[in-house]
């Protein structure tokens, strides 16, 4: 269904059974899969806001099927010729959120309120971001990930974690990793996983690839895990090591 108070540029391309309501405005850049939803307010292929783009440049939105753009959303075409900012299938990007340009988000993220993705920034299915959340450029967020309300991130994110405050890892989110079912012996992988690669001391890059060379992990979760240090540009959210360290006898309450 298109209302008639939608905008929607010639050129454009909408999928089947797609909702466009009043006041959204769907740009000529956009291309939109099966059954999008797009709320009032939101603009989907508008520029990037890159001072040196050239508007002439011919790029795009990629929207995929079954996701939602709530009121307000902002989602902006790529900067290179040809390419295109990706939202996955079933996605739900909350009121006020914003994808800037060149951002990969695939399958099943969700966006909360106010969510400011810049440019370049990729995120991993299953991935939950919290409202008003800021993420640096070019930053990764991995798969199941968790994001805090609020939270800063300017480094990656590994997969199957959360993040708070300042890139502050706080642990495994472990009720993500529990609704999707993974084999028991892959959570605990992932845990001695986390604890190898956070807390030995050395190059976190060199520990995490001496540790997927071992053998000690083979199941695909712990092994997708420590292949996600291999790459990236902006360095690692790491843990506070105060925040994970064993309660000692002296501090153990007595009966």
């Amino acid at each position: 269904m298109i209302h008639p108070a939608a905008h929607i540029d010639p050129g454009a391309q909408l999928g089947a059974d797609c909702e466009i309501m009043a006041g959204a405005v769907i740009t000529r850049h956009a291309i939109l899969g099966d059954r999008v939803v797009v709320h009032p307010g939101a603009v989907v292929g508008g520029d990037p806001q890159f001072l040196k783009f050239d508007h002439a440049t011919p790029s795009f939105v990629r929207i995929g099927e079954g996701s939602v753009i709530r009121e307000n959303v902002t989602v902006n075409r790529s900067i290179y010729e040809g390419k295109a900012t990706v939202v996955g299938a079933r996605c739900f990007l909350m009121a006020g959120s914003h994808a800037g340009h060149d951002c990969e988000l695939a399958d099943d993220v969700v966006l909360a309120n106010n969510v400011m993705l810049a440019g370049h920034v990729s995120v991993g299915s299953w991935t939950f971001v919290g409202g008003g959340a800021g993420i640096h450029q070019f930053c990764r967020i991995g798969e199941l990930c968790m994001v805090a309300g609020l939270a800063r991130v300017t480094f990656d994110v590994a997969p199957g974690t959360m993040i708070a405050e300042r890139d502050e890892v706080i642990g495994l989110n472990l009720v993500g990793i529990k609704r999707r079912n993974w084999p028991r012996e892959a959570v605990l992988e992932l845990k001695e996983a986390f604890r190898t690669v956070y807390f030995q001391p050395g190059n976190i890059r060199t520990i995490a690839a001496e540790a997927r060379a071992s053998g000690r992990f083979p199941s695909l979760q712990a092994q997708a895990f420590l292949e996600f240090f291999a790459g990236g540009k902006r360095g690692f959210a790491r843990p506070r090591r105060e925040a994970f360290a064993p309660v000692s006898a002296a501090a153990e309450p007595s009966e």
